[in-house]
């Protein structure tokens, strides 16, 4: 399934920026729900957003995959 058009938006370098981040935050130890949110507010951008680029980058594979 593509990003939706609102995730499509942003360029695909600052998408990938924002799938290592999301990932890194993770794997520190926290939950998925508190990492979207620390996501949300450190790149302004929606849950939506957020959850069709971890999408794409799990498709992808893109690192830190």
């Amino acid at each position: 399934m593509p990003p939706s058009r609102e995730a499509q938006d942003l360029p695909i370098e600052q998408r990938q920026t924002i799938f290592r981040t999301l990932v890194e935050i993770q794997d520190t130890g926290m939950g998925v729900l508190p990492a979207r949110i620390e996501i949300t507010k450190r790149f302004s951008v929606t849950d939506a957003q957020i959850k069709d680029i971890e999408r794409e980058g799990l498709e992808k594979q893109w690192p830190p995959l």
